[in-house]
């Protein structure tokens, strides 16, 4: 069992190595591998993945308490691809079959975020979200991504306090903070040094590739959210012909992996920011926070003064400015929400009785257990592999000159007030290791179904806009009004009823498609929101415990 502390939220020339059922294709008509032809042979790469793509994997049931149907295996895939003759690691997989074989199309693969988000209960969630006649077409198919879970978890041996990595600017902390990440940086080396280059989207997507092979299938399909975007997004670049149907829902924007994508939180808040000041204003007879949005924005930056220096104490837990600024980055996505979420902070700094369950945005989440049946994972888990895909993904997108981070976080700070210099400030990154692969430009005309809402804290529109352009062969349903981070399924027939039928039947909608959001999808999308458990996830995670 493990603790998973409060996360803030949440990715030349090839050759061919293609994997089996497809190992016995000619190279003209495989799929093309992402290994570089100065890292690997053709043949030794393909021998060797043979003898992976002919693993048995030894079903089980996952856990005594869970369903019959729902079985786990640990398979082996090898740490380095461009040396798969080398060390392996576990990836744990699970699955629960389709409910009619007779109409069976395949497998549905799936990822609920992060990066660091365990996936190994996936097919539960999807087997409660998918329609009947979806359930009988598809093998639900769950795994652990590498250095995650179950899947030789990575560690970096890092105390508690050390995992607190969103820091806002200042001039008096700026050297700890530098400390501090360096220091993240060398336990991660110390401890981790020889598997943190390999814990890539990219060597995960070889994964599921691998796994595609293992389970006997000619193609894939696959629903992602999130972090899980950029990985689908990611496997059909890698492998567009093994790719069949693709939903990426809340996407990221892989140009922007993985700076960018942190910095993108900042600049998606200013007009979510200006939302919530006119909406509050309009209600101001009820919430009376001022009538006007700049009375309502007077409000707000008063309040963030006040706790600056005297912090609002609610149930023994200080609320300090750089808190509520913090706080209400992913809140005001919600206005509704928010508004109610403030007025009673405002109240817990007059010294008035305060709505606690209306302020988890500004407490937090509390500690809990999940359960690790066959892996003991350690404490820091979730940080370790985050933060080995964050920098590893694309390490030149990371400065190594700290001073570069104070000048971009001040600049920040003064564009993006409400949380500019908490994105943009140093992060361990600065001090990691150099990718060993380059970063993966998405660019295929792979036919997909990008899901967006209009409104989200995590990957904002533009964000998942940018991944529509990106995959030419993608239409896209934008939901207006959408709140929450994560569409599928909300209850609202229109985006519901466009995922369905492209996984049914595998044909995308002639156009991009624009749905309304209803007062239920709403509230079933923020209801399925974990940003403070693993970063990016919009699902909730399924434990054993839960059953």
């Amino acid at each position: 069992m493990r603790n998973r502390r409060r996360l803030v939220p949440l990715l030349a020339v090839s050759i061919t190595a293609t994997l089996a059922p497809a190992l016995v294709t000619s190279t003209a008509t495989a799929a093309p591998s992402a290994f570089s032809p100065s890292s690997a042979s053709p043949s030794a790469g393909k021998g060797a993945l043979d003898r992976y793509a002919k693993q048995k994997p030894r079903w089980k049931r996952c856990e005594a308490a869970a369903p019959a149907e729902f079985r786990c295996a640990t398979i082996k895939v090898p740490l380095d691809y461009r040396r798969p003759g080398g060390e392996r690691i576990d990836l744990a997989i699970s699955r629960i079959k389709a409910t009619a074989p007779g109409k069976r199309h395949g497998v549905l693969l799936s990822n609920p975020g992060g990066p660091g988000g365990e996936g190994l209960y996936m097919p539960l969630s999807m087997a409660e979200s998918l329609p009947a006649s979806a359930r009988q077409k598809y093998d639900l198919v769950g795994f652990d991504p590498r250095g995650v879970g179950r899947s030789s978890p990575v560690s970096c041996g890092l105390e508690p306090e050390e995992e607190d990595w969103l820091r806002p600017y200042k001039e008096e902390t700026f050297d700890d903070d530098v400390a501090w990440a360096r220091t993240f940086a060398d336990k991660c080396e110390e401890k981790a040094g020889d598997v943190l280059p390999h814990l890539t989207t990219r060597n995960t997507a070889r994964d599921m590739d691998l796994l595609r092979a293992v389970l006997g299938e000619k193609k894939i399909s696959y629903v992602g959210y999130s972090y899980g975007t950029y990985l689908g997004a990611v496997y059909t670049q890698l492998f567009p012909r093994r790719a069949d149907r693709f939903v990426l829902d809340s996407a990221v924007d892989p140009e922007r992996a993985w700076r960018g994508m942190i910095q993108w939180w900042a600049q998606g808040a200013e007009p979510a920011f200006d939302r919530w000041t006119g909406w509050a204003a309009e209600r101001s007879e009820r919430y009376g926070l001022g009538d006007t949005p700049k009375k309502v924005e007077g409000a707000f930056w008063d309040l963030v003064a006040r706790a600056g220096e005297e912090p609002i104490d609610l149930d023994g837990q200080l609320v300090t400015g750089d808190d509520i600024r913090s706080g209400m980055r992913a809140a005001v996505f919600s206005p509704h929400s928010a508004t109610e979420a403030f007025v009673e902070l405002k109240k817990a700094a007059d010294g008035k009785p305060a709505a606690t369950e209306k302020l988890k945005a500004f407490t937090g989440s509390e500690e809990r257990e999940t359960a690790g049946a066959a892996v003991e994972t350690p404490a820091d888990n979730v940080s370790a592999s985050f933060w080995a895909v964050v920098c590893g993904d694309n390490s030149a997108a990371w400065s190594r000159d700290p001073e570069s981070y104070r000048r971009d976080a001040i600049a920040d700070r003064g564009r993006y007030p409400l949380f500019g210099d908490f994105a943009s400030h140093i992060k361990p990154c600065a001090f990691w290791d150099r990718s060993e692969e380059r970063a993966t430009e998405v660019n295929n005309k792979v036919t997909s179904l990008v899901v967006q809402n209009e409104w989200d804290s995590q990957t904002p529109l533009p964000s998942g806009q940018a991944l529509h352009r990106q995959l030419k062969g993608s239409k896209m349903v934008a939901v207006l009004g959408g709140e929450g981070h994560g569409v599928y399924p909300s209850g609202n027939a229109c985006t519901d009823g466009a995922v369905n039928r492209y996984l049914l039947t595998g044909r995308l909608p002639a156009k991009d498609v624009t749905c309304k959001a209803t007062a239920e999808s709403n509230a079933k999308a923020r209801q399925n929101q974990q940003e403070d458990v693993i970063p990016g996830s919009p699902l909730p995670d399924r434990a054993p415990d839960r059953f």
